[in-house]
């Protein structure tokens, strides 16, 4: 039914944004953190760089929920539009973690040469 397509895209298309949204807001409030540090303490270049990573996820990440979007089941009672709806955003929760703990990885791994790049020029 064509209906319930429509009805199941009102849901997904607002409920994918909002989770892009929050965990963007989370991670990269708390990373500023260790941008200053990757940056020495310069908060505009920590800031900037931390504003870009942001709209990069943004955009990965909704990006993506867009491409995923199509519904090419027949959906004709409200539990296939559920348990269709429960596949796109739980797989589109899966992919959104992956891209978190990537990002994290990403903050460590600067933070860590950042570190080593210190150390080392306090040694020479």
């Amino acid at each position: 039914m064509k209906d319930l397509i429509v009805i199941a895209y009102s849901i997904y298309l607002p409920l994918v944004i909002l989770l892009t949204f929050y965990v963007a807001n989370n991670l990269f409030k708390n990373s500023i953190v260790y941008m200053k540090d990757i940056f020495n303490g310069r908060e505009e270049i920590a800031t900037a760089t931390n504003t870009l990573f942001k709209i990069g996820f943004y955009l990965l990440n909704l990006g993506f929920a867009l491409y995923i979007l199509t519904i090419t089941e027949v959906i004709n009672t409200t539990q296939a539009t559920i348990e269709i709806l429960s596949t796109k955003v739980g797989g589109f929760s899966i992919y959104l973690g992956i891209m978190l703990f990537i990002n994290m990885y990403l903050f460590f791994r600067g933070k860590r040469v950042s570190r080593e790049k210190r150390t080392s020029a306090q040694t020479v």
